[in-house]
């Protein structure tokens, strides 16, 4: 499964550069405030729809949620967003200058909700999206935890055998040293180097991970994991089936509510969190500037499924669009869910066979040299 890429793709959504990303993130840490999360947005998104739903004005409605919030950064957001409600500004507005907390998409629809009088309404549905899109991470975290914790069990009985087991026999192997079996001699020789240097194995373990660290978070390292993610076997289905799940969902519930083709695919690159995939919405964006139908844009796309593109095609000839991008969005988060589900499964005996291959040599490593000196003895 290929994929276009292009040589000029940003490397991260927005418009703040990465020296004022940090800057942010240092002032942050500094100053012992907490960011407001998505779990906090959430719950505004939902108070705020049942508020304006009974006939609350929405300047009451966010002094409401003012009162009745306990977190300090989510009250201090919120004394912002009546602040600039009460000047006059609109309210997508004064979403707009917190793109940390409410994305591209979330702003649009508000925007375009606002002299239509079914607020609440999209709000509803910009709920049921982020519930929609937490319940497939919990998905893609349960997915992984299991496979992640037996690794780590591994790793932990492997470091303990060589550390504590293993130089309690290394005099009584000496003996035998021309006779040990090489597994043996080469378990013996880790528990060795690693009980003189451990210091030094800490720090350049904890050197790599930091020089790892930073370097997936430079532009070229977020390109090249990028570009991992959509040509790895085994994953790349997944990632690519996740960033359709997530720009489908954004076209159709933007594109329902009267927002601009290019607009939408504008809040879906704010969404997908991949720049090659951005590339391919990029290329969709010209398209669309071009005079032609955002399908012809999926029509050679190698990783577009042909079924995909003919609903697209149907859906766009038919003035249904909206409704077969949540079919299809739909469809591919079912589809994941399954993938990710059987990855699952399938990983935990392969971990658990992987677990009982690494006992098994340690354990035959002790035991063989055993016999031996038992032999020796009688």
């Amino acid at each position: 499964m290929a994929i276009d890429i292009e040589s000029d793709v940003p490397v991260t959504g927005g418009n703040k550069n990465r020296k004022e990303y940090y800057s942010e993130k240092l002032t942050e840490i500094l100053s012992g405030r907490k960011k407001v999360g998505a779990s906090e947005r959430m719950f505004f998104t939902e108070q705020l729809s049942l508020l304006l739903e009974t006939g609350i004005s929405l300047h009451e409605g966010l002094n409401l949620l003012k009162s009745q919030s306990t977190s300090s950064a989510f009250i201090a957001l919120l004394e912002q967003l009546t602040s600039d409600v009460a000047e006059g500004k609109t309210f997508s507005h004064a979403l707009s200058r917190h793109p940390d907390v409410f994305p591209v998409a979330y702003v649009k629809l508000i925007a375009a909700s606002e002299n239509g009088g079914f607020m609440y309404k999209v709000l509803q549905q910009l709920l049921s999206m982020d519930e929609k899109r937490k319940a497939l991470q919990s998905t893609l975290v349960s997915a992984l935890t299991y496979p992640a914790f037996l690794a780590a069990f591994s790793l932990a009985v492997v470091l303990f055998v060589l550390l504590v087991v293993f130089p309690k026999f290394e005099e009584m192997f000496s003996s035998i040293a021309d006779q040990l079996p090489l597994s043996t001699t080469l378990l013996m020789a880790a528990s060795d180097v690693i009980s003189r240097f451990w210091l030094l194995l800490m720090v350049l373990t904890g050197s790599i991970a930091l020089g790892l660290y930073y370097w997936l978070k430079s532009p070229g390292g977020i390109r090249k994991f990028d570009l991992f993610k959509i040509k790895a076997p085994l994953i790349r289905d997944i990632f690519i089936q996740l960033y359709f799940v997530q720009s489908f969902r954004v076209m159709s519930l933007s594109l329902s509510h009267g927002v601009s083709v290019v607009d939408t695919l504008q809040a879906c690159k704010e969404v997908v969190n991949n720049t090659f995939f951005r590339s391919f919405i990029n290329s969709l964006e010209t398209t669309v500037q071009e005079g032609n139908g955002i399908s012809s844009g999926f029509s050679d796309k190698t990783f577009v499924p042909p079924a995909v593109y003919q609903m697209i095609a149907t859906g766009e000839e038919t003035g249904s669009l909206p409704k077969v991008m949540e079919r299809i969005a739909e469809f591919y988060e079912r589809e994941l869910t399954r993938r990710l589900n059987t990855l699952s499964k399938l990983a935990e005996p392969a971990m658990l066979l992987v677990m009982g291959l690494v006992v098994g040599i340690l354990v035959s490593s002790l035991i063989l040299p055993i016999f031996k000196l038992s032999r020796a003895v009688q």
